[in-house]
């Protein structure tokens, strides 16, 4: 539903504060581990919903291993990790797609797993598979997928209001503003965040892999495999939406204390 806001007038400003303070009340939720606050406008059975119908085409489309130990390793990590997570009640699934080029894994919202055979050599135990599943799971009980749409969403509205007002200038100089507008809010807004999330998920996950049993110090050397198998194929960590490998093992260092107090206590 469309809501319009007076634009004068004392009694319109009043109507549209305490709208604007529900909004911001519904929308906010607080992210497990790191307490960052966070603003989300996309329900989470949306996001879920909207998981689960990708999850299905992508397992659809792809070439499924059935069976096998590394199946196994896989669904074995990935259930030890959702247990001890924030929200063990999803419905989580676990699969793994052969395509050996593929490093790679992904967690969509609700819960829906897939890791890539092409990972497999470079996790080489199920310690350094369990740092990229635990990154992963990190991600989806984050909400990080709802909070990307949230920001997607208000950097088009901004877009629709800058358009309004250089309705009066040239086309010329409203398409230089509005691509100015797009790439700043890509490279200043987006990307940054982007890598926040990135940095949070590190964080998460490193927690829950040190919940489940798994030595959190295992993500270092996963990280330093990762960074040697992608030397020379990342772009600058500015122009990324995840942090670079340095930034990463670096950050993993400043958080193995809080992470190894779990791991203690789990063992």
């Amino acid at each position: 539903m469309r809501q319009t806001v007076p634009r004068t007038g004392t009694g319109g400003r009043s109507r549209a504060v305490p709208l604007l303070a529900c909004l911001f009340l519904v929308g906010c939720a607080i992210v497990p581990i790191t307490g960052r606050k966070q603003l989300i406008l996309i329900p989470e059975a949306q996001t879920i919903a909207l998981g689960a119908d990708a999850y299905r085409e992508v397992l659809a489309e792809s070439d499924l291993v059935r069976s096998g130990p590394e199946l196994e390793m896989v669904r074995r990590a990935g259930r030890r990790i959702a247990e001890v997570s924030h929200q063990p009640g999803y419905e989580w699934e676990f699969n793994l797609i052969r395509d050996d080029e593929m490093a790679n894994a992904f967690c969509l919202p609700g819960g829906k797993v897939a890791v890539y055979t092409g990972l497999m050599p470079v996790a080489r135990t199920e310690g350094g598979l369990a740092t990229v599943m635990a990154h992963e799971i990190a991600h989806a009980v984050a909400r990080h997928g709802g909070e990307r749409m949230t920001d997607q969403l208000a950097l088009q509205i901004g877009a629709t209001g800058l358009d309004a007002l250089l309705r009066e200038k040239s086309e010329r100089t409203r398409q230089l503003v509005l691509a100015a507008y797009g790439v700043g809010g890509t490279v200043g807004v987006l990307l940054p965040f982007s890598r926040k999330q990135e940095s949070e998920a590190d964080r998460i996950g490193l927690v829950y892999m040190a919940r489940a049993g798994y030595d959190p110090r295992e993500a270092i050397g996963f990280w330093e495999r990762m960074q040697a198998h992608s030397e020379g194929g990342s772009p600058p960590e500015w122009l990324s939406t995840h942090p670079s490998h340095a930034t990463r093992i670096a950050d993993l260092h400043r958080h193995m204390p809080e992470a190894l107090r779990h791991y203690q206590a789990n063992r």
